[in-house]
């Protein structure tokens, strides 16, 4: 009797703690989703909505003019408000088009693996779709892998492209690795996996990150901090695309589709973003006929931080 009763107890004990944890953490999910969302910094009366097949892809559309798309980077944070500051210099002489890819800003999260080939194939469904006419890219990131293996299988469809800050060929072969369909798995665990990436992007380490992408860190806006942080929490699964970022799923070989095309192509790149730079170097190597320029005292955002410096190079490139 004695023994049955302290095994009851020792159940209850667990069963209590469990529910515990599991009520605390969805609290803590709930709060932190809550207060990221609270400003609604991110509406815009000028949102348009392309329905792609994996779910709806929020945009703008602004100017007259040729076509122009701007991409952002592939960092859960990211969105299409990185090119506010130039977007209305922008305009003047192009179209402007402004998507937040899928998984990203205000379009759709779904739960799925993400992969170059897919963000490939939105950026050339998008470009049929909404614009339909040959169309000059800038892109950020690793976002401009996905535009050179887009533009490799469907030339037609773009003009002149601009990749600022792009990542190394050499950074974009790595592979999954081993542990990587572990670690996806756990992150992709309904609240043990929000949890993890409600830690990995508090607001305190989303402020962090933006101010290491520029050469003035202190000189960041606020107001851009919180943009940051509503982005990466929105959505129903924020944390499928950070999972497939991390364990190297979006990564691709692009030295071949590099080494081919023969559209007009400049690199754009801060002196203090040391990536970038050998990036271009390395990038340059593999196709001669690529412009370059390195931009002083600035990092990874030239968007942000040095517009009027970015514009003048976007209208030579352009």
């Amino acid at each position: 009797g004695n023994i049955f009763m302290k095994t009851r107890h020792k159940l209850l004990s667990l069963f209590t703690l469990i529910t515990t944890s599991f009520i605390g953490t969805c609290a803590i999910n709930t709060f932190i989703k809550v207060r990221a969302h609270s400003k609604h910094l991110m509406h815009s009366d000028t949102s348009l909505y392309y329905k792609w097949r994996l779910g709806k892809i929020h945009y703008t559309k602004t100017g007259q003019g040729s076509p122009l798309l701007l991409l952002h980077d592939l960092c859960p944070a990211s969105s299409g408000c990185e090119w506010e500051r130039i977007l209305s210099s922008l305009s003047k002489k192009f179209t402007v088009y402004v998507p937040d890819l899928i998984g990203f800003g205000q379009s759709e999260k779904p739960d799925i693996t993400y992969t170059n080939p897919l963000f490939m194939q939105l950026i050339s469904d998008f470009i049929q779709s909404e614009i339909g006419r040959r169309t000059h890219v800038v892109a950020t990131g690793e976002t401009a892998c996905a535009v050179i293996t887009a533009c490799k299988n469907n030339p037609d469809l773009f003009a002149n492209l601009v990749f600022i800050s792009p990542k190394s060929p050499e950074e974009e072969m790595k592979i999954p690795g081993k542990r990587a369909k572990s670690y996806k798995f756990i992150l992709q665990l309904p609240m043990l996996g929000n949890l993890l990436y409600n830690i990995a992007y508090s607001k305190k380490n989303i402020d962090r990150e933006v101010e290491e992408n520029f050469y003035h860190p202190y000189a960041v806006p606020v107001l851009l901090k919180d943009i940051y942080y509503e982005s990466a929490h929105r959505g129903d699964f924020p944390r499928s695309v950070h999972s497939s970022i991390i364990c190297n799923y979006t990564k691709f070989n692009i030295k071949p589709a590099l080494a081919c095309i023969d559209h007009s192509i400049a690199l754009i790149a801060g002196e203090n973003d040391s990536d970038g730079v050998s990036a271009i170097a390395s990038m340059v190597q593999i196709n001669p006929s690529i412009e370059s320029a390195i931009l002083p005292k600035c990092k990874r955002l030239p968007q942000l931080e040095l517009p009027r410096e970015l514009l003048q190079l976007l209208n030579i490139y352009l």
